[in-house]
This record gives C-alpha cells, sequence and structure tokens, in this order.
C-alpha cells in the first residue's frame, strides 16, 4: 500500500464563487492534484484498514486527500529505517481521535465549506460623523471583514475593495434601539382559559412570571419590522419577550436578518419587567405587583446565598432546591445585568425607582414618554433612562376642528362638545403633545444622559418624531448621542459599538444629507460589514382621487390569535373627520384621535386600554377601494397585522 499526502484544489470552468472556500476531501471529479509520497511500503491486508485510517486523519488534519493503493510487491523494497518511522505513523494515527474507516469504492466525502472571503469596502469622499462633535469632511472609510478598519482624510483604498462613492453623503454609526420587540414573535394566546381554583396563589406562567425565559427562543429572521427599523438607520437593537410583570430575559442583536444564532451580540444582556400583570389571578393589581416583586427578589436573593454557603461547604447541609424562576434573579442580584424596567408615566418611574432603592438592583428605566416631572428623583438616583421614540400625532396650527359657522357657537359638534369646549379641549392637548415633544430636551437641559426606546414607535414615524424633539429644543449633537454612544454605554457595547473608530464593529447609516434634515433619505445600512441599500417605498393609494368614508364600517384584522371584529364610524364636520371604534375587545365606543384621508389613503388612530391599565396606540393603514378598504393595523408593541373594511349598507 502507497501512503500519499495530496494537495487538492476545487476548481471548475465557470466563473469562481463570490465568497466562501469549499475543500474537497478525497479525490474526485474537477480536483486537480498535486501528490508527495511520504513512503511506500506492502502489508498484509489485515492492516488495510489502520492505514486507511491514517489516510482520512492526514486529510481531516491537514485539509488534504490522502490516496492509498495496495502494492503487495513493494514491501521488500523498504529499509528497516521506513519501516519503523511507518510504524510511528500508524501509532499517531491510531492515538488520533477522529480517525475513521475507509473503504473501498466509497464516493467521495462531502465537501466542507469554510468561512467566507474577506469582505472589504470603501466608501470614499464621504462626511463622516465618527461621534457627535467628530466629523471628517471628505473622508474615506474603510470596512474589512465585519470591522471598520480605517475612517479619515487620505486613507488609501485597499486593492480589491468594492468602492462606495459617498460624494454629498453623511455616514453615521449605526443606531441602537434600546428596549424593543423587532422580529420577536408573540406567543399565541390560550383561548378560554381554565378557570384556576386558586386564583390567590397561580402557577408563575399564569400569573406572568417567567423571568427564565430566553428572547432567543421567539426570534423571527423574518420579522418585516427587522426591515423597516433598517430603512430608518437601526443596525442593533435590544429586544425582549411579549409578557406580562417579569415576561423574561433580553438579548442584544444585529438587524442583519439572519437567523437568530447569527445574530445575538449579547445574551441575557438584562432581565426585562413590566408593572402590569394578568387579570384575574395575583397579583392583578399593582399594590400586588409590587408586593410580589419585592418577594420574589427577596426569595431570590436568599436562595443565592444559601447556595453559595453550599458551594463553599457541603457537609452536614440540606441540598439546596433549583428553581429556575428564583435563579433567574441571580445575575441581577450580582449586579451583573441590569433590570430593564418598562415605565411610561410617572407614577411608573416613581415606583420603579421605589423598588430599585428599597433592593438595590441596577435598573435601566425604560420606554419614558411622561417622565418631566420625575427628572429630579431620576438624576437623584443616578438611573440610566430609555426615553420612548413614540410622540402623540402633531397638532397642526391651520388646523380648524374648533371653528364653527357662525351663528352656531352654541350648537354642538357631532362629539356632543360645544365650540368653545371643543377649542378648550385642543388647546389641553396640544399643551400635553409640546410636553411629550420637549421631554428629550429638558433632560438634556438636565445633565440626564439618555438613549430611546422604540418599543411602541412605529418606524416609519421614527424620523419625523426626532425632528420634532429636535425642533422643540434638542440638539442635534445629543440626539445623535442618544442614538449611539448613549445606548452603546447602557448596554456595555463601547468598545464595539456606538462610534466610528477603529476595530468596532462595521454597523454604519449612510443618507444622502444630514439625517436630521427634513429631506434627508437613508440610503445604505451595514451591519456587521454587510451592505443593505435601501429603497424608497412606493406610496399608498391614488394622491388625486376622491373618495367618501363617512359612515359605519365593519373592520376585521387578522391577528396572530383568530380574527378580530370591530366597528369604525367616520363623520366629516367641514374639511376634518371625526369617529368611534367599537366592538372587538372594546366594551365601550372608544373616540378616534386621529383620522386622516389623503386620496385613497384612509388612516386612522385610537388608543385601546387592555385589562384596565395598559395603553396600547392603535394604527391603522389602509387604501380604500370603493365600498371596501384593504391595509394593516399597528398595535404598538403587539406589531402590525393585515386589516379589511366593507361599508355598511345605509
Amino acid at each position: 500500500m502507497r501512503i500519499g499526502c495530496t494537495e487538492s484544489r476545487q476548481f471548475s470552468p465557470g466563473p469562481r464563487p463570490k465568497s466562501g472556500v469549499r475543500l474537497s476531501v478525497g479525490p474526485g471529479p474537477g480536483t486537480r492534484t498535486r501528490a508527495k509520497t511520504v513512503t511506500t511500503l506492502s502489508l498484509n491486508p489485515l492492516f488495510n484498514h489502520w492505514y486507511n485510517s491514517l489516510a482520512l486523519t492526514v486529510s481531516n488534519l491537514y485539509y488534504l486527500p490522502a490516496i492509498l493503493n495496495t502494492d503487495l510487491m513493494m514491501m521488500k523494497r523498504f529499509s528497516a529505517w521506513t519501516m519503523r518511522n511507518a510504524f510511528r505513523v500508524l501509532v499517531l494515527s491510531a492515538l488520533i481521535p477522529g480517525a475513521t474507516m475507509a473503504q473501498q469504492g466509497r464516493p467521495p466525502a462531502e465537501e466542507k465549506e469554510l468561512a467566507p472571503v474577506s469582505r472589504t469596502y470603501a466608501i470614499t469622499n464621504v462626511t463622516i460623523i465618527q461621534a457627535p462633535g467628530r466629523k471628517v469632511e471628505g473622508g474615506t472609510l474603510v470596512i474589512k471583514d465585519g470591522l471598520i478598519q480605517a475612517a479619515g482624510k487620505g486613507i488609501a483604498v485597499p486593492a480589491g475593495a468594492v468602492v462606495i462613492k459617498g460624494d454629498s453623503m453623511f455616514v453615521y454609526a449605526g443606531f441602537i434601539d434600546g428596549l424593543s420587540r423587532t422580529g420577536v414573535s408573540k406567543p399565541k394566546e390560550e383561548g378560554n382559559r381554565e378557570r384556576l381554583a386558586n386564583p390567590g396563589n397561580p402557577p408563575p406562567e399564569r400569573a406572568g412570571i417567567t423571568p427564565q425565559q430566553d428572547v432567543r427562543n421567539h426570534l423571527i429572521a423574518t420579522d418585516k419590522a427587522i426591515e423597516e427599523m433598517r430603512s430608518v438607520g437601526f443596525t442593533t437593537a435590544q429586544v425582549v419577550p411579549f409578557g406580562v410583570l417579569l415576561p423574561g430575559a433580553a438579548a442584544v442583536i444585529q438587524l442583519s436578518g439572519k437567523p437568530a444564532d447569527q445574530v445575538v451580540l449579547v445574551t441575557r444582556s438584562s432581565l426585562y419587567s413590566e408593572l402590569t400583570s394578568n387579570q384575574g389571578v395575583y397579583p392583578g393589581t399593582i399594590l400586588g405587583i409590587m408586593a410580589k416583586w419585592r418577594d420574589l427578589y427577596r426569595q431570590a436573593a436568599l436562595s443565592h446565598t444559601y447556595e453559595g454557603l453550599y458551594a463553599a461547604n457541603r457537609t452536614g447541609l440540606e441540598r439546596p432546591a433549583t428553581d429556575r424562576v428564583l435563579e433567574a434573579f441571580y445575575p441581577v442580584i450580582d449586579k451583573k445585568v441590569p433590570v430593564l424596567f418598562k415605565a411610561e408615566k410617572i407614577l411608573d418611574v416613581q415606583r420603579v425607582l421605589q423598588l430599585q432603592s428599597d433592593l438595590g438592583f441596577s435598573v435601566v428605566v425604560s420606554d419614558v414618554k411622561e417622565g418631566w416631572d420625575a427628572i429630579a428623583k431620576l438624576k437623584a438616583a443616578n438611573a440610566r433612562v430609555l426615553l420612548s421614540l413614540d410622540l402623540p400625532e402633531e397638532v397642526k396650527k391651520d388646523d380648524k376642528k374648533g371653528d364653527q359657522p357662525a351663528g352656531q357657537a352654541g350648537k354642538k359638534s357631532p362629539e356632543g362638545m360645544t365650540a368653545a369646549e371643543k377649542a378648550a379641549l385642543e388647546g389641553r392637548k396640544e399643551e400635553f403633545t409640546k410636553k411629550y415633544e420637549s421631554q428629550a430636551a429638558v433632560f438634556q437641559q438636565a445633565g440626564i444622559r439618555f438613549g430611546f426606546s422604540a418599543l411602541d414607535v412605529k418606524p416609519a414615524n421614527i424620523a419625523t418624531n426626532l425632528r420634532r424633539m429636535v425642533k422643540a429644543g434638542l440638539s442635534e449633537d445629543a440626539a445623535l448621542a442618544a442614538l449611539t454612544v448613549n445606548p452603546a454605554e447602557i448596554l456595555g457595547m463601547s468598545d464595539r459599538l456606538g462610534t466610528i473608530d477603529n476595530g468596532k464593529i462595521a454597523n454604519l447609516v449612510i443618507s444622502d444629507k444630514p439625517y436630521f434634515n427634513e429631506k434627508a433619505k437613508v440610503k445604505y445600512v451595514f451591519i456587521d460589514g454587510q451592505p443593505f441599500k435601501m429603497t424608497p417605498a412606493e406610496k399608498k393609494g391614488d394622491a388625486n382621487a376622491k373618495v367618501d368614508v363617512t359612515g359605519s364600517w365593519s373592520v376585521t384584522a387578522d391577528t396572530p390569535n383568530g380574527k378580530n371584529q370591530s366597528t369604525v364610524t367616520f363623520t366629516k364636520d367641514g374639511n376634518n373627520y371625526s369617529g368611534k371604534v367599537s366592538g372587538g375587545m372594546m366594551p365601550n365606543p372608544v373616540d378616534l384621535t386621529s383620522v386622516e384621508v389623503d386620496g385613497t389613503n384612509l388612516k386612522y388612530k385610537y388608543v385601546f386600554t387592555m385589562g384596565g391599565n395598559q395603553n396600547i396606540d392603535v394604527e391603522v393603514d389602509v387604501t380604500v377601494d370603493g365600498d371596501t378598504f384593504k391595509g394593516s393595523v399597528s398595535a404598538g408593541s403587539f406589531g402590525s397585522f393585515p386589516v379589511e373594511g366593507k361599508k355598511d349598507p345605509k
């Protein structure tokens, strides 16, 4: 048998693959072979499997095939030295794990795909915003193997790099969403749950207590929200599972749309919690939620302490019981991860800070919508903050909803209000909207660093809402910091994300104008060095057509829990629309907060209160075709679903 060592390279007459190196084990069709003989000897067939194992072992070790040919007449031609060394090789092959028996006539082994070939890009003549206050005009940015290799002026373009001409464009570090459910599936709710015999002591899952749950098990690469967030510049998000009270552990992911294990940057980055619970079971009320939270944390602290004592000296101590719910608190107790606490309103913020003060855990107060009156307490607690990117609809200056024709000042509108009452209501709404818009500026002036949460906002509204915040007093540098460096710091990832510096992950946003410019459009997004080119979305409907939406409509939303039926009624007063929605899960009719008709495009919004304590902003966006419409409904953090409607006969 002849033992050969060969080098094999796959080739074909077609074009070279774009990326990736493929190696084959064993010669086969289309393989060019260079062979170098190590030694040649004849052996009894009883030893054939030894040599076959050696051949495959050598092949695996060097990614090169070994060719074995039997030749019983060659044994006499070799010296004792050759035989001794051959025997040593045989012994070595027997000791190496993974060696397998080759069989004569076996087809070539499967090809093994290795890591992709290096990806190198150069973005030239571009304005580089490396970080807030750090700008390079007419610079070059080089990306290699998913990392930023160089950024600045006078940077040479590497040979073989894909060049993107950035003339007049602006590049920023990729935006980071501090709290999101982008790419997370919503579990299907169980219908007709069995009534509990003891609702005062429900199972943890029924009470919404599942801190051991890992959001990675619920990631969906095909979720359209991933692409929508990329289109406005977001490359990274800290995502959390759906649920109440203690839904589970968060993870930091890249918004590349790849499978879960390929996009996760940090597993169990925080423990997510809300001050909400399932109805009909304990804790049920806000007082019960606060008490349950304290009880769980203190039980976990005692369990963690006892496990430490037992691990140090097990003699004479009873073995501790395992409890996955309590064990999920251990990283929080050790201050390895924070609690990511959703706290929209002022009372929520105060309650979260009280829990943090009582128990001593690290906290990120998140998705804050009405926090302007809690600034002093947040600052005193040195709390990390994520402000909501969701804003109430902008009050237009030319809005004349309060106007009525002369002589009808005392006449009530379709909503049952007089002109004076309606004007007063609109004035309060405008005042409150301004507080929402200026919240970020107030936090900036108070010296509180913050990031942003996109948990409840529609991606298409993010850029507009950011510009509204800037218009209300937030500086562009502070807004950029809240999208980049601040969330990177909050997530403990400043060494990898948040700025354009050498060695960091190549997450980038490229826009044709400064991002906060009203006419700016995102042209490219890079995630892990992979480019995504943005294409403008087509506007829905016919802007020149005229439709009549007044009247009653039967509406059906196709949700993961089945079809949801409701009725919406539109009325028109001059050029302004209003209306109500009823049915479905709503015990009473709800006023529409906004109705817009643009050609055949119809949008309307309302706020749905679920469980008595959770407000959900619902936005419907449809195209009207005669007496029917089709489109989508967005229900805040619950996602978007198809919706269609049919006008009821008069």
